[in-house]
């Protein structure tokens, strides 16, 4: 188990915590953001492969934002991909 927090950029969302068991995502927590839409997100994410969450949410906008919560677990699981981990 590999357990990341991640700091994402342009959102409400202040922390992402993420568990993965190997490309496995096990938990998403997010602190702050929208409680009902995070709690949604966390529970349909969970289970599912890094690179297929990857696939679905980048790219998400909220409202006016160039981001969005989806958006920045996308690019949080990207960069546990370059770097090597949750592959």
């Amino acid at each position: 188990m590999m357990i990341v927090n991640y700091t994402p950029r342009g959102v409400c969302t202040r922390n992402i915590k993420i568990t993965l068991d190997g490309d496995i995502i096990k938990e998403v927590t997010f602190t702050g953001g929208c409680s009902g839409n995070t709690q949604g997100l966390s529970a349909l994410v969970a289970g599912m492969p890094v690179r297929e969450v990857i696939a679905r949410l980048s790219g998400i906008r909220c409202g006016f934002k160039s981001t969005s919560c989806p958006d920045q677990l996308a690019k949080a699981l990207s960069d546990l991909i370059d770097e090597g981990c949750g592959s």
